[in-house]
Protein backbone atom coordinates (compact mmCIF):
# COMPACT_ATOMS: atom_id res chain seq x y z
CA UNK A 1 0.00 0.00 0.00
CA UNK A 2 1.15 3.34 -0.54
CA UNK A 3 2.37 5.32 2.08
CA UNK A 4 2.41 9.45 2.15
CA UNK A 5 5.86 10.84 2.80
CA UNK A 6 5.11 13.20 6.19
CA UNK A 7 8.33 14.19 6.50
CA UNK A 8 9.94 16.45 3.56
CA UNK A 9 13.34 14.92 2.44
CA UNK A 10 16.30 16.98 2.45
CA UNK A 11 19.95 16.44 3.57
CA UNK A 12 19.81 20.32 5.06
CA UNK A 13 17.10 19.59 7.67
CA UNK A 14 19.99 18.98 10.87
CA UNK A 15 21.88 21.75 9.72
CA UNK A 16 23.20 23.07 13.25
CA UNK A 17 25.28 26.13 14.50
CA UNK A 18 28.06 26.34 16.56
CA UNK A 19 29.66 29.45 18.02
CA UNK A 20 33.51 29.42 18.23
CA UNK A 21 34.94 29.02 21.22
CA UNK A 22 37.07 32.15 23.19
CA UNK A 23 40.37 31.00 22.06
CA UNK A 24 39.12 31.25 18.46
CA UNK A 25 37.08 34.61 18.68
CA UNK A 26 39.06 37.68 17.52
CA UNK A 27 38.43 40.33 21.14
CA UNK A 28 38.88 43.54 21.93
CA UNK A 29 37.43 45.31 18.64
CA UNK A 30 36.14 48.64 18.39
CA UNK A 31 33.34 47.40 15.92
CA UNK A 32 31.89 50.51 14.08
CA UNK A 33 28.68 52.55 15.23
CA UNK A 34 27.01 54.11 12.09
CA UNK A 35 23.65 53.17 11.64
CA UNK A 36 23.81 52.45 8.29
CA UNK A 37 22.31 48.81 7.78
CA UNK A 38 25.89 47.44 6.14
CA UNK A 39 27.27 44.06 7.69
CA UNK A 40 30.03 45.64 9.09
CA UNK A 41 32.01 42.79 7.71
CA UNK A 42 33.73 40.84 4.96
CA UNK A 43 35.67 37.43 4.89
CA UNK A 44 37.53 35.56 2.34
CA UNK A 45 39.56 32.23 2.78
CA UNK A 46 42.95 34.62 4.01
CA UNK A 47 41.37 37.06 5.87
CA UNK A 48 38.76 39.00 8.15
CA UNK A 49 38.47 42.90 7.55
CA UNK A 50 35.99 44.80 10.09
CA UNK A 51 34.71 48.05 9.83
CA UNK A 52 35.80 50.21 13.53
CA UNK A 53 35.23 52.98 14.89
CA UNK A 54 37.81 55.56 14.47
CA UNK A 55 38.54 59.33 15.36
CA UNK A 56 39.27 61.73 12.58
CA UNK A 57 38.09 59.25 9.54
CA UNK A 58 36.82 55.77 8.84
CA UNK A 59 38.94 53.02 9.31
CA UNK A 60 38.64 49.16 9.22
CA UNK A 61 40.69 46.60 10.05
CA UNK A 62 41.96 43.61 8.33
CA UNK A 63 43.13 40.28 10.35
CA UNK A 64 44.91 37.23 8.96
CA UNK A 65 41.89 34.40 9.83
CA UNK A 66 44.83 32.67 12.11
CA UNK A 67 45.18 35.75 14.18
CA UNK A 68 42.62 34.88 17.07
CA UNK A 69 42.43 36.31 20.53
CA UNK A 70 42.60 39.47 21.73
CA UNK A 71 43.82 42.66 19.40
CA UNK A 72 46.49 45.07 20.38
CA UNK A 73 44.85 48.68 20.42
CA UNK A 74 47.57 49.81 18.21
CA UNK A 75 47.25 46.65 15.53
CA UNK A 76 47.43 48.98 12.17
CA UNK A 77 44.47 49.83 10.00
CA UNK A 78 43.13 50.85 6.80
CA UNK A 79 42.63 54.27 7.27
CA UNK A 80 42.81 56.52 3.96
CA UNK A 81 38.97 57.34 4.35
CA UNK A 82 38.05 61.28 5.80
CA UNK A 83 34.56 59.95 6.64
CA UNK A 84 33.03 57.08 8.29
CA UNK A 85 33.61 53.56 6.48
CA UNK A 86 30.27 52.46 5.61
CA UNK A 87 30.45 49.14 3.17
CA UNK A 88 33.45 46.61 2.50
CA UNK A 89 33.79 43.86 0.41
CA UNK A 90 36.46 41.60 -0.92
CA UNK A 91 37.35 41.31 -4.23
CA UNK A 92 36.13 37.41 -4.99
CA UNK A 93 39.30 36.75 -7.64
CA UNK A 94 41.91 38.16 -5.89
CA UNK A 95 42.11 37.75 -2.17
CA UNK A 96 44.40 40.41 -1.37
CA UNK A 97 41.69 43.19 -3.24
CA UNK A 98 39.03 45.37 -0.98
CA UNK A 99 36.77 48.07 -1.94
CA UNK A 100 35.22 50.11 0.53
CA UNK A 101 32.66 53.32 0.47
CA UNK A 102 32.13 56.44 2.71
CA UNK A 103 30.52 58.86 4.03
CA UNK A 104 33.25 61.24 2.41
CA UNK A 105 31.56 60.17 -0.80
CA UNK A 106 34.95 58.13 -1.91
CA UNK A 107 34.89 54.46 -3.06
CA UNK A 108 39.01 53.03 -2.88
CA UNK A 109 40.21 50.00 -3.31
CA UNK A 110 42.71 48.75 -1.26
CA UNK A 111 45.96 45.81 -1.64
CA UNK A 112 46.75 43.67 1.61
CA UNK A 113 49.85 42.42 1.57
CA UNK A 114 50.64 38.84 1.80
CA UNK A 115 50.83 38.59 5.79
CA UNK A 116 48.80 41.21 6.45
CA UNK A 117 49.16 44.42 7.94
CA UNK A 118 52.34 45.61 9.17
CA UNK A 119 51.81 49.30 9.08
CA UNK A 120 48.49 51.41 8.79
CA UNK A 121 47.68 51.58 5.00
CA UNK A 122 46.84 55.54 4.11
CA UNK A 123 47.16 55.12 0.19
CA UNK A 124 44.68 52.77 -1.42
CA UNK A 125 45.57 52.02 -4.58
CA UNK A 126 42.82 53.22 -6.85
CA UNK A 127 40.09 56.29 -5.46
CA UNK A 128 36.76 56.14 -7.46
CA UNK A 129 35.31 59.73 -7.54
CA UNK A 130 32.07 60.39 -9.07
CA UNK A 131 29.38 59.99 -6.39
CA UNK A 132 27.72 63.39 -4.81
CA UNK A 133 26.78 62.08 -1.59
CA UNK A 134 27.90 59.19 0.98
CA UNK A 135 28.70 55.51 -0.60
CA UNK A 136 27.21 52.92 1.43
CA UNK A 137 26.99 49.72 -0.87
CA UNK A 138 29.95 48.41 -2.44
CA UNK A 139 29.53 45.24 -4.70
CA UNK A 140 32.09 43.44 -7.04
CA UNK A 141 31.09 41.86 -9.96
CA UNK A 142 30.62 38.14 -9.69
CA UNK A 143 32.58 36.36 -12.85
CA UNK A 144 34.47 39.76 -14.65
CA UNK A 145 37.64 41.30 -13.53
CA UNK A 146 37.43 44.47 -12.22
CA UNK A 147 34.50 45.49 -12.38
CA UNK A 148 33.03 47.38 -9.36
CA UNK A 149 29.61 48.50 -8.86
CA UNK A 150 28.80 51.04 -6.19
CA UNK A 151 25.29 52.90 -4.94
CA UNK A 152 25.33 56.33 -3.15
CA UNK A 153 23.24 58.26 -1.11
CA UNK A 154 22.55 60.54 -4.57
CA UNK A 155 20.47 57.83 -5.90
CA UNK A 156 22.30 56.78 -8.07
CA UNK A 157 24.99 53.71 -9.75
CA UNK A 158 28.23 53.71 -11.35
CA UNK A 159 29.33 50.44 -12.28
CA UNK A 160 33.69 51.08 -12.84
CA UNK A 161 36.14 49.69 -14.38
CA UNK A 162 39.04 49.64 -11.65
CA UNK A 163 41.72 49.07 -14.23
CA UNK A 164 41.29 52.25 -15.80
CA UNK A 165 39.21 53.95 -12.35
CA UNK A 166 36.73 55.12 -14.68
CA UNK A 167 32.68 55.19 -14.57
CA UNK A 168 31.89 52.95 -17.49
CA UNK A 169 28.01 53.05 -16.89
CA UNK A 170 25.44 55.63 -14.75
CA UNK A 171 22.30 54.21 -13.42
CA UNK A 172 20.03 57.23 -12.42
CA UNK A 173 16.73 55.94 -12.34
CA UNK A 174 16.46 55.11 -8.06
CA UNK A 175 13.89 58.62 -6.89
CA UNK A 176 14.75 58.10 -3.55
CA UNK A 177 17.71 56.17 -1.17
CA UNK A 178 19.15 52.54 -2.69
CA UNK A 179 18.51 50.27 -0.03
CA UNK A 180 20.63 47.32 -1.20
CA UNK A 181 21.91 45.60 -4.56
CA UNK A 182 22.38 42.10 -6.22
CA UNK A 183 24.48 40.98 -9.30
CA UNK A 184 22.51 37.44 -10.97
CA UNK A 185 25.26 34.01 -10.95
CA UNK A 186 26.54 35.66 -14.58
CA UNK A 187 26.40 39.42 -13.68
CA UNK A 188 24.77 39.96 -16.69
CA UNK A 189 21.74 41.73 -14.33
CA UNK A 190 21.04 43.20 -10.98
CA UNK A 191 18.43 43.55 -8.73
CA UNK A 192 17.93 46.76 -6.69
CA UNK A 193 15.39 47.58 -3.44
CA UNK A 194 14.85 51.61 -2.60
CA UNK A 195 13.26 53.69 -0.42
CA UNK A 196 10.49 53.88 -2.75
CA UNK A 197 9.17 50.37 -1.81
CA UNK A 198 10.06 49.27 -5.60
CA UNK A 199 11.81 45.70 -6.42
CA UNK A 200 13.73 46.92 -9.73
CA UNK A 201 15.52 44.55 -12.00
CA UNK A 202 18.31 45.96 -14.17
CA UNK A 203 20.04 45.75 -17.32
CA UNK A 204 22.84 47.43 -16.66
CA UNK A 205 24.48 47.26 -20.00
CA UNK A 206 21.53 48.49 -21.43
CA UNK A 207 20.69 50.87 -18.60
CA UNK A 208 16.84 49.48 -18.31
CA UNK A 209 14.77 48.54 -15.96
CA UNK A 210 13.28 44.92 -16.98
CA UNK A 211 10.93 44.28 -14.22
CA UNK A 212 9.21 46.74 -11.45
CA UNK A 213 7.40 45.20 -8.54
CA UNK A 214 6.11 46.51 -5.29
CA UNK A 215 7.99 44.08 -2.63
CA UNK A 216 7.10 44.77 0.96
CA UNK A 217 4.41 47.26 2.52
CA UNK A 218 6.21 48.40 4.87
CA UNK A 219 8.62 51.70 5.24
CA UNK A 220 11.59 50.24 6.82
CA UNK A 221 14.58 48.73 4.85
CA UNK A 222 14.07 46.08 2.12
CA UNK A 223 17.02 43.36 1.19
CA UNK A 224 16.63 41.18 -2.02
CA UNK A 225 19.52 38.92 -3.53
CA UNK A 226 19.71 36.73 -7.15
CA UNK A 227 19.03 33.25 -6.32
CA UNK A 228 20.68 31.10 -8.27
CA UNK A 229 17.59 30.02 -11.42
CA UNK A 230 17.32 33.97 -11.39
CA UNK A 231 14.17 34.48 -8.69
CA UNK A 232 14.82 37.09 -5.99
CA UNK A 233 14.36 36.64 -2.32
CA UNK A 234 13.21 39.49 -0.56
CA UNK A 235 13.39 40.32 3.15
CA UNK A 236 11.23 43.70 4.49
CA UNK A 237 8.69 44.28 6.65
CA UNK A 238 4.19 44.70 6.44
CA UNK A 239 2.18 47.03 7.05
CA UNK A 240 1.41 46.04 10.16
CA UNK A 241 5.76 46.09 10.85
CA UNK A 242 6.11 42.56 10.91
CA UNK A 243 9.28 40.99 9.58
CA UNK A 244 8.78 39.11 6.11
CA UNK A 245 10.36 36.35 3.66
CA UNK A 246 9.27 36.58 0.18
CA UNK A 247 10.37 34.96 -3.32
CA UNK A 248 9.66 36.65 -6.36
CA UNK A 249 9.38 35.33 -10.12
CA UNK A 250 10.71 38.16 -12.12
CA UNK A 251 9.43 36.43 -15.65
CA UNK A 252 5.70 37.49 -14.46
CA UNK A 253 6.60 39.49 -11.65
CA UNK A 254 3.96 37.39 -9.17
CA UNK A 255 5.20 36.74 -5.71
CA UNK A 256 5.70 32.46 -5.34
CA UNK A 257 5.87 32.41 -1.56
CA UNK A 258 5.64 34.57 1.79
CA UNK A 259 6.71 34.07 5.28
CA UNK A 260 5.67 35.98 8.09
CA UNK A 261 8.72 35.70 10.68
CA UNK A 262 8.34 38.27 13.84
CA UNK A 263 7.81 41.60 14.80
CA UNK A 264 10.92 42.84 15.64
CA UNK A 265 12.36 45.78 13.92
CA UNK A 266 16.05 44.85 12.28
CA UNK A 267 16.53 44.74 9.11
CA UNK A 268 17.05 41.63 8.02
CA UNK A 269 19.91 40.59 5.79
CA UNK A 270 19.86 37.46 3.74
CA UNK A 271 23.25 35.53 3.00
CA UNK A 272 22.57 33.28 -0.40
CA UNK A 273 24.87 30.00 -1.09
CA UNK A 274 24.14 29.27 -4.87
CA UNK A 275 25.63 25.54 -4.38
CA UNK A 276 22.81 24.42 -1.60
CA UNK A 277 19.86 27.01 -2.34
CA UNK A 278 19.96 27.42 1.34
CA UNK A 279 19.15 31.36 2.77
CA UNK A 280 20.67 32.32 6.35
CA UNK A 281 18.98 35.61 7.27
CA UNK A 282 20.07 37.58 10.13
CA UNK A 283 19.28 41.06 11.59
CA UNK A 284 20.80 43.70 13.52
CA UNK A 285 20.29 43.13 17.31
CA UNK A 286 18.76 39.57 16.50
CA UNK A 287 20.12 36.48 18.54
CA UNK A 288 19.32 34.52 16.33
CA UNK A 289 20.47 33.38 12.07
CA UNK A 290 17.48 31.31 10.68
CA UNK A 291 18.37 29.52 7.51
CA UNK A 292 15.63 27.99 4.63
CA UNK A 293 16.59 25.60 2.28
CA UNK A 294 14.96 27.00 -1.31
CA UNK A 295 13.29 24.34 -3.67
CA UNK A 296 11.38 23.99 -7.09
CA UNK A 297 8.36 22.50 -5.15
CA UNK A 298 5.95 24.39 -3.20
CA UNK A 299 5.86 25.84 -0.13
CA UNK A 300 9.43 26.41 -1.89
CA UNK A 301 11.09 28.38 0.86
CA UNK A 302 11.42 25.67 3.52
CA UNK A 303 12.37 26.75 6.81
CA UNK A 304 15.01 24.58 8.32
CA UNK A 305 15.81 25.69 11.79
CA UNK A 306 17.59 28.77 13.54
CA UNK A 307 21.60 29.02 15.48
CA UNK A 308 20.26 30.94 18.29
CA UNK A 309 22.57 33.32 21.35
CA UNK A 310 22.47 35.18 24.44
CA UNK A 311 24.18 38.05 22.64
CA UNK A 312 22.73 40.26 19.84
CA UNK A 313 24.74 40.79 16.86
CA UNK A 314 26.01 44.49 15.35
CA UNK A 315 26.63 42.46 12.16
CA UNK A 316 27.78 39.66 10.12
CA UNK A 317 30.87 38.18 7.84
CA UNK A 318 30.01 35.34 5.77
CA UNK A 319 32.92 33.01 4.27
CA UNK A 320 33.10 32.32 0.78
CA UNK A 321 32.16 28.34 -0.28
CA UNK A 322 35.72 28.11 -0.69
CA UNK A 323 36.65 28.84 2.51
CA UNK A 324 34.63 26.36 4.51
CA UNK A 325 36.32 23.37 6.13
CA UNK A 326 34.88 20.02 4.24
CA UNK A 327 36.77 17.47 6.44
CA UNK A 328 34.21 19.08 9.46
CA UNK A 329 30.84 18.65 6.62
CA UNK A 330 31.01 22.85 6.97
CA UNK A 331 28.64 24.33 4.70
CA UNK A 332 28.75 27.66 6.03
CA UNK A 333 30.78 29.98 8.59
CA UNK A 334 29.70 33.13 9.62
CA UNK A 335 31.61 35.94 11.69
CA UNK A 336 29.06 37.84 13.99
CA UNK A 337 29.71 41.36 15.42
CA UNK A 338 29.86 41.84 18.97
CA UNK A 339 30.31 45.33 20.61
CA UNK A 340 34.04 44.13 20.93
CA UNK A 341 34.22 41.00 19.36
CA UNK A 342 34.37 39.05 16.35
CA UNK A 343 33.09 35.52 16.73
CA UNK A 344 33.04 32.66 14.15
CA UNK A 345 29.88 30.58 14.27
CA UNK A 346 30.03 27.02 11.95
CA UNK A 347 27.27 25.55 10.67
CA UNK A 348 27.74 21.70 9.74
CA UNK A 349 25.64 18.78 8.70
CA UNK A 350 26.16 15.60 10.97
CA UNK A 351 27.14 12.59 9.48
CA UNK A 352 29.10 9.65 10.42
CA UNK A 353 31.38 9.05 7.84
CA UNK A 354 34.74 10.73 7.77
CA UNK A 355 34.99 10.71 3.93
CA UNK A 356 34.21 13.53 1.71
CA UNK A 357 30.63 13.97 1.39
CA UNK A 358 30.60 15.09 -2.18
CA UNK A 359 26.63 15.75 -1.70
CA UNK A 360 27.69 18.51 0.33
CA UNK A 361 29.83 20.38 -1.99
CA UNK A 362 28.99 20.18 -5.73
CA UNK A 363 31.50 22.66 -7.38
CA UNK A 364 31.56 25.71 -6.39
CA UNK A 365 32.59 29.47 -7.63
CA UNK A 366 36.76 29.75 -8.13
CA UNK A 367 38.68 32.61 -7.52
CA UNK A 368 39.79 32.82 -11.49
CA UNK A 369 37.45 35.03 -13.54
CA UNK A 370 35.67 34.12 -16.51
CA UNK A 371 36.00 37.75 -18.13
CA UNK A 372 37.72 40.78 -18.77
CA UNK A 373 36.27 43.95 -17.74
CA UNK A 374 36.77 45.12 -21.24
CA UNK A 375 34.83 41.75 -22.22
CA UNK A 376 31.98 42.53 -20.28
CA UNK A 377 31.46 46.14 -21.02
CA UNK A 378 31.29 44.93 -24.66
CA UNK A 379 28.52 42.75 -24.12
CA UNK A 380 29.66 39.51 -23.24
CA UNK A 381 28.31 37.22 -20.24
CA UNK A 382 29.66 34.07 -18.53
CA UNK A 383 29.14 31.75 -15.65
CA UNK A 384 31.67 31.66 -13.09
CA UNK A 385 34.24 29.09 -13.37
CA UNK A 386 33.67 26.26 -11.26
CA UNK A 387 36.59 24.52 -8.74
CA UNK A 388 36.18 21.05 -6.70
CA UNK A 389 36.19 21.13 -2.74
CA UNK A 390 37.45 17.43 -2.83
CA UNK A 391 40.91 18.37 -1.46
CA UNK A 392 39.48 21.52 0.54
CA UNK A 393 40.73 24.89 -0.63
CA UNK A 394 43.90 26.32 -0.55
CA UNK A 395 44.26 29.86 -1.06
CA UNK A 396 46.68 30.39 -3.89
CA UNK A 397 49.68 33.57 -3.94
CA UNK A 398 47.61 36.47 -5.35
CA UNK A 399 49.46 38.58 -8.02
CA UNK A 400 49.92 42.31 -7.07
CA UNK A 401 46.79 44.23 -8.05
CA UNK A 402 48.04 47.02 -10.59
CA UNK A 403 46.03 49.78 -12.28
CA UNK A 404 46.43 49.81 -16.11
CA UNK A 405 48.46 51.92 -17.95
CA UNK A 406 46.02 54.05 -18.75
CA UNK A 407 44.62 54.97 -15.37
CA UNK A 408 48.41 56.10 -14.59
CA UNK A 409 48.52 58.48 -17.62
CA UNK A 410 45.16 60.00 -16.62
CA UNK A 411 46.10 61.20 -13.66
CA UNK A 412 49.43 62.38 -14.86
CA UNK A 413 47.45 64.83 -17.69
CA UNK A 414 45.20 65.71 -14.10
CA UNK A 415 48.76 66.42 -12.39
CA UNK A 416 49.52 68.54 -15.35
CA UNK A 417 46.58 70.06 -15.75
CA UNK A 418 46.89 71.40 -11.70
CA UNK A 419 43.64 69.20 -11.00
CA UNK A 420 43.59 67.06 -7.97
CA UNK A 421 44.70 63.74 -8.99
CA UNK A 422 43.33 60.38 -7.88
CA UNK A 423 44.72 59.15 -4.67
CA UNK A 424 47.12 56.03 -4.64
CA UNK A 425 48.17 55.92 -8.34
CA UNK A 426 49.66 59.41 -9.70
CA UNK A 427 53.08 59.19 -11.48
CA UNK A 428 54.60 62.43 -12.74
CA UNK A 429 57.88 62.56 -14.46
CA UNK A 430 59.64 63.34 -11.45
CA UNK A 431 58.43 60.14 -9.61
CA UNK A 432 59.59 57.92 -12.56
CA UNK A 433 62.93 59.60 -12.89
CA UNK A 434 63.64 58.76 -8.94
CA UNK A 435 62.20 55.48 -9.68
CA UNK A 436 64.60 54.59 -12.39
CA UNK A 437 67.08 56.37 -9.88
CA UNK A 438 66.62 53.96 -7.16
CA UNK A 439 66.51 50.67 -9.58
CA UNK A 440 69.86 52.05 -10.37
CA UNK A 441 71.11 52.17 -6.74
CA UNK A 442 69.85 48.98 -6.03
CA UNK A 443 71.41 47.13 -9.25
CA UNK A 444 74.68 48.88 -7.82
CA UNK A 445 74.68 47.63 -4.38
CA UNK A 446 74.02 43.99 -5.37
CA UNK A 447 76.92 44.43 -7.58
CA UNK A 448 78.55 45.66 -4.44
CA UNK A 449 77.43 42.57 -2.53
CA UNK A 450 78.70 40.41 -5.28
CA UNK A 451 82.29 41.70 -5.51
CA UNK A 452 82.11 41.79 -1.25
CA UNK A 453 81.29 37.85 -1.22
CA UNK A 454 83.95 36.89 -3.67
CA UNK A 455 86.34 38.69 -1.77
CA UNK A 456 85.32 37.11 1.44
CA UNK A 457 85.37 33.78 0.27
CA UNK A 458 89.20 34.25 -1.21
CA UNK A 459 89.56 35.90 2.69
CA UNK A 460 88.41 32.35 3.69
CA UNK A 461 90.65 30.39 1.71
CA UNK A 462 93.41 32.22 2.50
CA UNK A 463 93.06 31.61 6.35
CA UNK A 464 92.30 28.03 5.55
CA UNK A 465 95.38 27.36 3.56
CA UNK A 466 97.44 29.45 6.75
CA UNK A 467 95.93 27.13 9.33
CA UNK A 468 97.20 23.85 7.84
Amino acid sequence: MFQRRVVRASKFRHVFGQAGKNDQCYDDIRVSKVTWDSSLCAVNPKFVAIIIDASGGGAFIVLPLQKMGRIDKAYPTVCGHTGPVLDIEWCPHNDHVIASGSEDCAVMIWQIPENGLTLPITDPVVTLEGHSKKVGIVSWHPTARNVLLSAGADNIIFIWNVGTAEPMITLDMHPDLIYSTSWNRNGSRICTTCKDKNLRVIDPRKEEVITEIKAHEGSRPVRAVFLANDNILTTGFSRMSERQLALWNIENGTCIAQHELDSSNGVLIPFYDADTNVVYVSGKGDCTIRYFEITDEAPFVHYLNAFGSKEPQRGMGYMPKRGVDVTKCEIARFFKLHERKCEPIIMTVPRKSDLYQDDLYPDTAGPEPALEAEEWFEGKNKDPILISMKDGYVPVKNREFKPQRTCLDKRQKKNESGDTPLKGTSLNANSESKLDELVQEIKTLKATVASQDERIANLEEQMAKIAN
